[in-house]
C-alpha cells in the first residue's frame, strides 16, 4: 500500500539473525518482487538453521517456485569473531567451488558500516591506513556482538573486514576458479526505533534506552571479558546509495544486483567511480562524469573489461558534498591485488584532494593533513577547509596484468562535530576523555576488478 513507483518505493524483506555463540553472522534477505510472489513462501528463520547455506537454499528454492529474485547482504561482519569470511563452511569443511557459486550468486552485497561501528578494515590489518581505525573501530573490536565465547583477537580479523574479504576473495578464485567474495558496499541503520535519522545532531540512538537525555552516552551496552560497551561507542549510522535508473522495486533491486552502489557514515556524498583502460586527464573536467564513464568504461561494482595490450587500468573518479555536511578533504583508491606468492596484498592512495597548493604527500608517503576548524565547546565547524567537489583521473603505477587485482574508492570529508559533542552541549555534560567528539564522515565505492586474460 505504501509503494508509490516513480515517488516513494518501499522495498519487501527481512533479517535472518544467524548469531552462533555469539557471532554475528546477520543476512538481510531483499526482494525484487512485491506482495503476489513474497506471500507465496514462508521466509526462512535463523530459527531453523543459523547455517548460511541451508538460507541460500531456501533462496534458490523461492527464486524456483516464484519466478521471483532474492538477494542477501550480511551485515556486521566486524561482529564476526572471524566467520564472516571464513574458509571453511558452517561445519567446518574447506569451501568448494559449488559453495563458491552458492554465495557469489545470492550476496552480492555487503554492509560496510552502521550504527555497531565500521566494517571496512582494522588498523591492525592495514597498519598504512591512517583512516584504518578512527571511525568506527573503538569498543567493537572486544568482541563478537553479545561479547560471548572468546575476545576478538588479530587472528580472526583476516577473515571479518570487509577489505581483507575481498583479499580473501582473489585468493579463493585463484583456488577454485569462483570468487566467493566478490561484492559491493552500502551503509545501512540498523536502528530500532523506526527512525531514519542520521543526522548527527539528531541521533535517537539504536534502542530506545538510547534516545537522547545527558546520560545515554554512559549507558552500558554489553560486558563481557573485562570491557564494557558503551552508547558512546555507537555511530550516527549510514546510508545505502543506489545508482537506479528509475524510483522502481525492479530498478532499484537491479541496481542492488550489480552492485552498482556504495555506502556512507551518514552523510550523503554523490559518488562517481569508473574504470577503463582509456580515461585522460581531461576527462576529470568534464560536468557529464556519467555519461562520459559509461561512454569508456565501467562503473563500480564491475568487471574491467578485455584489456588492450599495453594498457593500464584508468579510474574516473568524482565526488559532490553533502552541503549540510562538511568540505571534502580528499579522495583515495584502495587497490587490493594478488602477489606473486599467492598473498593478497593492500595498499591506498591519496588520488585526489583539496587545497593542493598548500598540500603535498610527504617523504613518508602521507598527505598533508586538511586541518580541523570543530569548536568542540559549541559543536560547529567551518566550510574554510575542504573543498565542495573532486575529481580525478588516476593510472594505477603499479600495475601488473598477470595479477588479480581490485580497486575502490573511499570519500574523506574534513573533520565535523560527532554526535556526542552535540550531546555535551545540548545537555551541559562533561562526557569521559576516551569519548571522541569529532569525525570525519565518508563514503566507499563498491569495487572494480580486474582479472588477467578477461
Amino acid at each position: 500500500a505504501f509503494n508509490e513507483p516513480g515517488r516513494f518505493t518501499a522495498m519487501i524483506g527481512y533479517e535472518w539473525t544467524s548469531v552462533p555463540g555469539g557471532n554475528n553472522l546477520h543476512r538481510n534477505v531483499l526482494y525484487r518482487d512485491g506482495k503476489d510472489k513474497a506471500d507465496q513462501v514462508f521466509p526462512f528463520s535463523a530459527w531453523q538453521s543459523e547455517d548460511p547455506e541451508k538460507l541460500w537454499a531456501w533462496m534458490a528454492a523461492y527464486e524456483e517456485k516464484t519466478n521471483g529474485r532474492l538477494l542477501a547482504i550480511p551485515h556486521n561482519g566486524n561482529l564476526s569473531n572471524g566467520r564472516m569470511f571464513e574458509l571453511v563452511d558452517f561445519e567446518g569443511r574447506p569451501l568448494d567451488r559449488d559453495y563458491a557459486e552458492r554465495r557469489a550468486r545470492f550476496e552480492v552485497l555487503q554492509e560496510i558500516i552502521q550504527t555497531k561501528g565500521n566494517s571496512e578494515t582494522h588498523p591492525s590489518l592495514s597498519t598504512n591506513d591512517e583512516f584504518a581505525g578512527d571511525l568506527g573501530v573503538a569498543g567493537w573490536d572486544y568482541g563478537n556482538l553479545t561479547l560471548e565465547g572468546e575476545p576478538e583477537s588479530p587472528g580472526m580479523r583476516p577473515t571479518m573486514y570487509l577489505r581483507s574479504g575481498l583479499m580473501r576473495g582473489l585468493e579463493q578464485e585463484a583456488k577454485l576458479g569462483v570468487n566467493p567474495f566478490k561484492f559491493g558496499f552500502i551503509g545501512s541503520t540498523d536502528v530500532h526505533n523506526s527512525l531514519s535519522a542520521i543526522e548527527e545532531d539528531n541521533f535517537f540512538g539504536k534502542l530506545l534506552v538510547q534516545e537522547p537525555g545527558p546520560h545515554r552516552w554512559e549507558h552500558v551496552s554489553k560486558e563481557g571479558f573485562g570491557k564494557t560497551r558503551y552508547t558512546w561507542h555507537y555511530l550516527g549510522a549510514g546510508y545505502a546509495a543506489v545508482w537506479a535508473t528509475e524510483n522502481t522495486r525492479e530498478a532499484i533491486w537491479d541496481s542492488m544486483h550489480r552492485r552498482e552502489v556504495y555506502g556512507t557514515s551518514g552523510t550523503r556524498i554523490r559518488l562517481r567511480f569508473f574504470g577503463g583502460w582509456g580515461f585522460t586527464e581531461v576527462d576529470a573536467q568534464t560536468r557529464y562524469v556519467a555519461d562520459l564513464g559509461y561512454a569508456k568504461g565501467v562503473p563500480m561494482g564491475t568487471d574491467l573489461p578485455d584489456r588492450p595490450a599495453g594498457k593500464s587500468p584508468s579510474f574516473l573518479v568524482a565526488a559532490l558534498k553533502d552541503p549540510m555536511f562538511g568540505n571534502l578533504d580528499r579522495i583515495q583508491i584502495v587497490k587490493g591485488w594478488l602477489g606473486a606468492d599467492g598473498k593478497a596484498q593492500e595498499r591506498v592512495f591519496d588520488v585526489v584532494w583539496s587545497d593542493p597548493e598548500r598540500r603535498k604527500i610527504g617523504t613518508d608517503g602521507r598527505l598533508t593533513p586538511v586541518g580541523n576548524t570543530v569548536d568542540v565547546a559549541n559543536a560547529t565547524w567551518t566550510d574554510s577547509i575542504g573543498a565542495t567537489s573532486l575529481a580525478t583521473v588516476w593510472t594505477d603505477p603499479d600495475f601488473d596484468p598477470d595479477q588479480r587485482a581490485f580497486y575502490y574508492a573511499r570519500v574523506i570529508e574534513i573533520p565535523t562535530p560527532r554526535w556526542t559533542a552535540y550531546d555535551a552541549l545540548r545537555f551541559g555534560v562533561e562526557m569521559s576523555p576516551d569519548v571522541p567528539m569529532v569525525q570525519q564522515e565518508r563514503a566507499w565505492s563498491s569495487p572494480i576488478w580486474y582479472t588477467p586474460g578477461r
